[in-house]
């Protein structure tokens, strides 16, 4: 029986529509569907930073005493909310067990390598695609207010150091020559000058424009419901998915779900251990004096991103189970967070306010490739806060896995069946 397509992609956020517009580009015959319209899921949100040196996992060694600290404190930056959970008792046993020396090095490797080659691909889009992603490349600054935030930062900038990611340590004076608009207490900072940031739904209309323009067709409001499934012996197939308009066939199958993959993957006897990282962003107008590049506050892990005209603040990450609720204590704490670094005013208005889910695995590293249990299925999806970061590397590298190419990389630290 004839195919509606060689290869179904579901999910238009950036990692689903990197992933199509690769397999666009290699001459495959690609489908794209999504509840929504492409890029305003979680990927709306994103404080758009394009920075390699972000290449730590969540789970990383002495976050545990910091995470009992943090869970008993709601407008901590990390919130876990006590309840009765299997998925989340499962989901911190893994995560404590990943937070060890061993798996950190490992993880880093994978998401600095998978970071880097994104940054390289990012800086060539809108030439390729012809719509503009507002690319510009000002470096990013971690500022630190405490001693123990500035050593932090440090070591971070020591351990991506060794993959190629340059970085330099500045005393609170040279912080403040850089960047002005930080006028609260500080004791340094830490300076990468090669990083970039762009707009994040900007890239996911000029992903989806490229996959466009190679022929991809992207079918909005088609939510799934789930998939059907053949299995004659060996190996399980799908044989097509049923939305709220209709069943798609095709010969291979991805699913960049986000946040729902857990579901998704329960429904075909999969594992795919993902919490949502409910975070939060601002759109308010610019400060005075305003920021002139990028931020990162460390203490109070407060994302800083200038706009043509405005500013975007994010942060926090809650750790809940598709809870789109919103948490006034939680928003309050970044712009208190804010405040204690930049001349916040007090009667702060914003223009919008954003929250979503950042899909996140156990051990802080995305998952993509091919569950053994199916012939003709990958998954792509768990990347934490890093998805625009390090979007267009796993749509090249998911690429190479489903035409059965040489991977861009070692693909092994990303594999579908580690949990």
């Amino acid at each position: 029986m004839a195919k509606d397509t060689d290869i179904l992609v579901v999910g238009g956020g950036v990692i689903g529509m990197a992933t199509a517009f690769e397999l666009a580009k290699s001459g495959a015959k690609v489908t794209v569907i999504d509840k929504g319209e492409p890029g305003f899921g979680c990927s709306y949100g994103n404080a758009g930073w394009l920075t390699p040196c972000f290449s730590m996992p969540l789970p990383m060694p002495g976050m545990l005493l910091k995470s009992i600290k943090w869970m008993t404190n709601p407008e901590s930056p990390l919130y876990i909310q006590p309840r009765p959970s299997w998925l989340l008792v499962s989901w911190l046993t893994r995560f404590l067990f990943a937070m060890n020396q061993k798996q950190m090095v490992r993880s880093v490797t994978a998401l600095t390598e998978i970071s880097k080659i994104s940054l390289d691909l990012y800086s060539k889009l809108s030439a390729e695609t012809g719509h503009d992603i507002r690319f510009e490349q000002k470096g990013l600054l971690m500022a630190a207010n405490t001693r123990e935030g500035f050593d932090y930062a440090k070591t971070e900038m020591n351990l991506v150091a060794e993959h190629g990611v340059a970085g330099r340590s500045m005393n609170a004076e040279e912080t403040r020559a850089l960047e002005p608009a930080l006028t609260g207490e500080l004791v340094g900072g830490v300076y990468f000058p090669s990083e970039a940031h762009a707009e994040p739904l900007e890239v996911v209309r000029a992903l989806t424009a490229g996959a466009v323009k190679h022929g991809a067709k992207i079918l909005s409001g088609h939510e799934l419901i789930d998939c059907q499934v053949s299995d004659q012996g060996g190996a399980k197939r799908i044989t097509g998915v049923r939305t709220t308009k209709g069943v798609i066939t095709a010969d291979q199958y991805v699913l960049a779900t986000g946040s729902w993959s857990t579901g998704v993957g329960r429904a075909l006897g999969l594992n795919i251990p993902i919490m949502g990282g409910k975070g939060y962003a601002f759109i308010t107008k610019p400060l005075d004096p305003n920021p002139k590049v990028p931020m990162m506050l460390v203490e109070k892990k407060v994302a800083v991103t200038p706009r043509n005209g405005t500013l975007r603040l994010a942060g926090t990450l809650e750790l809940v189970n598709n809870d789109y609720s919103i948490t006034p204590r939680r928003i309050d704490s970044i712009v208190k967070g804010a405040r204690a670094f930049m001349n916040v005013p007090q009667d702060f208005q914003y223009t919008e306010l954003w929250r979503g889910l950042r899909p996140c695995t156990p051990d802080g590293v995305p998952i993509i490739g091919a569950p053994k249990k199916y012939a003709n299925l990958h998954v792509v999806t768990g990347h934490q806060m890093l998805g625009l970061q390090s979007g267009s590397g796993t749509g090249k590298l998911a690429a190479d896995l489903v035409l059965g190419r040489k991977p861009i990389v070692d693909p092994k630290p990303f594999r579908a069946d580690r949990f």
